[in-house]
């Protein structure tokens, strides 16, 4: 059995994006983003470059290792911000790669960026883990999206959409040596959740899950109570807090201790005793990201992959 990893981690990767704007081949499954009207002012990209780093430096002022990678120009890619979806870093030594929807997402995966981490973090790679392939059989799962990784005790959540298929599950489970626990989970208007990560989040002593969101009552049930059992106090959202990114935090690790980062808009989201749950268990981050948020549609948790890799000797 491979060790556990810590559930937060001390470095991560962000991608700076080159081609930030609205995707239309995402926007099928992903009801988060909205396509700027013909009239609105707005430049995606200097709005984009401008939070970036903003959370770039508010990551590293609080002692997080921030490895940024450059996107290309070309070929154009609207979502390279959030690489979390085509590369997870584990503590074994793994990098796994993931099958992606959207083709044009495909793009995002760039040896040179791997290469990047690994060189500038001083990191040591084991083994190459390769899902992509599925891509061929039109089966999907988009890393840290799709998948919720309790490090802690190997269970990975997974809420079942276009984007998370049951079988790339079934098989990043068997060769990462995770529990798998799926479930189905939609809106108001029964469309399913695009990523697990918009409503839900596993800290190492917190979660926060949208109970209204999981459609199935012994489902639901069966993830709170495995959740409970593993000893985390449980923020349960509501479905317009969950619209808000309140469920897409991360749990990092910076030497003074613990830190949980997500945006000021899943912040002002939450009320008073859920705020006061969170920063019970760790330092809260928050940082603004409108434009990232609006025509992304994805939030601070997406923009980070964690970095579990080993340093070298």
């Amino acid at each position: 059995m491979l060790e556990h990893d810590p559930q937060g981690a001390r470095a991560v990767l962000m991608v700076r994006p080159a081609g930030f704007g609205f995707n239309p081949q995402t926007a099928a499954s992903n009801v988060f983003q909205h396509e700027p009207a013909a009239t609105e002012p707005i430049d995606p990209q200097a709005g984009a470059l401008a939070e970036f780093a903003a959370v770039a430096g508010a990551l590293d002022q609080a002692g997080i290792e921030v490895i940024v990678a450059a996107d290309s120009v070309i070929p154009l890619k609207p979502d390279a911000v959030f690489p979390n979806n085509w590369v997870s870093f584990h503590g074994d030594g793994s990098v796994v790669l993931y099958p992606l929807l959207a083709v044009n997402r495909r793009l995002e995966r760039r040896e040179a960026v791997i290469e990047q981490v690994v060189r500038d973090g001083r990191f040591h790679v084991t083994r190459n883990v390769d899902l992509s392939y599925r891509e061929g059989d039109g089966k999907y799962l988009e890393g840290t999206g799709s998948l919720v990784l309790d490090r802690r005790t190997r269970v990975a959540y997974a809420s079942l959409s276009p984007r998370t298929d049951l079988d790339v599950l079934a098989e990043f489970a068997q060769r990462m040596d995770y529990e798998a626990v799926a479930f189905d989970a939609a809106d108001e208007a029964g469309q399913p959740i695009y990523h697990t990560n918009v409503l839900m989040a596993v800290g190492t002593r917190f979660a926060v899950l949208c109970g209204a969101a999981m459609v199935n009552p012994r489902q639901r049930a069966a993830v709170f109570g495995k959740l409970a059992a593993s000893g985390r106090e449980i923020v349960d959202i509501s479905l317009p807090q969950m619209r808000a990114f309140a469920g897409n935090c991360l749990e990092l690790s910076p030497p003074r201790g613990t830190m949980i980062v997500m945006s000021q808009t899943a912040w002002g989201a939450l009320d008073t005793a859920q705020r006061r749950v969170l920063a019970g268990h760790g330092e809260v981050l928050r940082v603004e990201i409108p434009t990232i948020e609006r025509y992304g549609g994805g939030s601070v948790r997406c923009m980070l992959a964690e970095v579990h890799l080993p340093k070298r000797g």
